[in-house]
């Protein structure tokens, strides 16, 4: 059986606050660490039924970077629950939410830069 690592290094500043995050993949393609300023991590816990996640993001991320950062994963979600189960209604559900969801958020951005 073949195993294959993934390290993350959180660095935090004083406060304990997120300054860095690195990750690598002993299976990427990628040699060198990979840097990240967020990062979203969920298990699902078959026992219990519920969803662990590790949610982090540097004190450098800026919103118009989390709103797209959160638009292309609720997109990837999608994707991967249509592999998953091949139930379109919903796949289109979802990315309907996350066009809508970022649409919005460019409306509000707009409004505040005036």
């Amino acid at each position: 059986m073949h195993t294959s690592t993934i390290t993350i290094d959180v660095h935090l500043d004083k406060d304990k606050v997120p300054d860095q995050i690195n990750w690598k993949a002993d299976s990427s393609s990628a040699e060198e660490t990979q840097r990240a300023k967020a990062m979203m991590l969920a298990f699902w816990d078959g026992a219990e039924k519920s969803a662990l996640r590790i949610d982090l993001w540097t004190k450098d991320m800026m919103v118009d970077e989390m709103a797209d950062f959160f638009y292309q994963t609720i997109m990837s979600m999608a994707d991967t629950y249509k592999r998953a189960t091949n139930n379109q209604q919903q796949v289109d559900d979802m990315k309907k939410f996350a066009k809508d969801f970022y649409n919005k958020f460019r409306e509000q951005q707009l409004k505040e830069n005036k």
